[in-house]
């Protein structure tokens, strides 16, 4: 094995070797703005020696991997903090929305129409014979139940904006896992077969990133190089090379889109991604509001048309109801607010009957300050509304911005793991390079000898 010919052996191996050395430091060159793309590193290993008498003789060199290279925590960690920032990212989107409705320094929301409607009682209980000042007063609570139906109805329309985007994000991670069974079949195939799966391997993390910021994901190693895929309760979204789609029903009782996996309801069981988000926004943050607002129109009907029923109207008749009473619930009471009365001679601003007696007028614009609304003022129920919609915005514009921060540290040690670095690579080609050149000087010198001993034969 110290002959020529093995010298020329070791030459023309090494000239292969420094080849796919070079060819795999270029594609990492190709590939340094390619999202996703984890640097391959060609593994180079001395080939089995072998021993001739008392001397032993080396072989060579061979190319034995190019292995891609990751770091599957950091991968992990990556994808569980795209899940909770996609799941921000989509409840900012609809709760900033929401709070729109309610911007009271743009002339949105009930703050402005409350505060018109009790001064305008006030204007009576001061001109209670006044018709213009008694159908002001119709007038502003008018305006207050308009302003009540609009945002209510404002919720609504937002509310069903956001459960079609709920389809659409179901529409598209049913596209993904679509596209990931494929590639992690051929993961499980190239690995099978020896072959290098890095680039399938990449493919199939880029598209497993892309899924963790709709849905919360959790992945399973196979043990065959493959993965299984699945929500963090459990549905089958891949295994294998098969895929699993989710569905969407109508609820029977108010037609939102409920989702669901095998026929089993995950709505409520879905905590990450986009789709959580949309979801939180949809079943408790929209739900919540209008409960509140339901409370506030009952509240204050409720507690107006009692004390208007205890005066007496311009005609010396008993008040009546002064808004349509709301539902006993209360459920609808927002969206239902409408007024009993249109005539300005039907407000009871008297408590005695007697024309020019403001007593009763003076009663009803004290409710502005008496803890009618569980066990709060109106406005002050209404502020507090407002302070809770304003407060979980924050708290989630909080969270988004440090969770940012965290996925940005983790994608940057990813990046120090598998990101592409030109000087390196470069260092690494020139090296490569070299080591090319001097096997081939190598080869021709043997070559050289090996024409020398044949004329020599000659």
């Amino acid at each position: 094995m110290g002959s020529l010919s093995a010298g020329l052996n070791i030459a023309l191996q090494s000239l292969l070797t420094e080849e796919g050395a070079i060819q795999t430091t270029s594609n990492n060159i190709a590939n340094v703005n390619t999202p996703g793309y984890a640097r391959q590193r060609p593994d180079l290993a001395e080939t089995p020696p072998v021993q001739l008498g008392h001397l032993t003789f080396g072989t060579g060199v061979e190319l034995q991997h190019v292995t891609s290279l990751r770091d599957s925590i950091l991968d992990l960690r990556v994808n569980q903090e795209t899940q909770q920032q996609g799941k921000l990212n989509a409840f900012l989107g609809s709760a900033q929305q929401i709070q729109a409705l309610f911007n009271e320094t743009s002339g949105t929301g009930l703050q402005s129409s409350l505060t018109a409607f009790f001064s305008s009682v006030s204007q009576l209980s001061a001109n209670p014979r006044d018709l213009n000042v008694r159908q002001g007063v119709l007038s502003a609570a008018q305006n207050l139940a308009r302003a009540f139906n609009q945002s209510s109805s404002n919720l609504v329309t937002l509310q069903r904006n956001v459960d079609l985007a709920v389809s659409q994000s179901v529409t598209q991670i049913n596209t993904l896992v679509a596209q990931i069974a494929p590639v992690n079949a051929q993961v499980a195939a190239a690995q099978a077969t020896g072959q290098n799966a890095g680039p399938f391997v990449d493919q199939r993390q880029q598209l497993i990133n892309q899924l963790s910021s709709l849905v919360d994901v959790s992945t399973i190693d196979a043990g065959n190089g493959s993965l299984t895929l699945t929500t963090s309760s459990g549905a089958p979204l891949v295994v294998g090379g098969q895929s699993f789609q989710l569905t969407t029903q109508p609820d029977p009782a108010n037609g939102l889109q409920h989702v669901f996996s095998q026929g089993v309801d995950i709505t409520a069981k879905i905590t990450a991604g986009q789709l959580a988000g949309q979801l939180q926004v949809r079943d408790q943050e929209i739900p919540s509001l209008q409960k509140s607002l339901d409370t506030l129109a009952a509240g204050l009907a409720t507690a107006v048309n009692t004390q208007h029923q205890a005066g007496f109207d311009l005609n010396g008749t008993a008040g009546g109801n002064f808004f349509v009473p709301p539902p006993v619930s209360g459920a609808g009471a927002a969206s239902s607010l409408t007024l009993a009365i249109t005539d300005p001679n039907k407000v009871a601003a008297s408590a005695s009957g007697a024309v020019g007696d403001n007593a009763n007028a003076n009663a009803i614009l004290a409710l502005q300050n008496q803890a009618v609304i569980s066990g709060q003022t109106p406005l002050n129920f209404y502020s507090n509304l407002v302070f809770k919609l304003g407060n979980d915005v924050s708290s989630a514009q909080t969270d988004q911005q440090s969770g940012g921060l965290v996925l940005k540290q983790i994608q940057n040690l990813q990046g120090g793991v598998s990101g592409v670095d030109i000087n390196e690579e470069a260092a690494n080609l020139i090296r490569f390079q070299n080591a090319y050149q001097a096997s081939a000087q190598v080869s021709s010198v043997i070559d050289t000898l090996m024409q020398t001993t044949i004329n020599l034969i000659r």
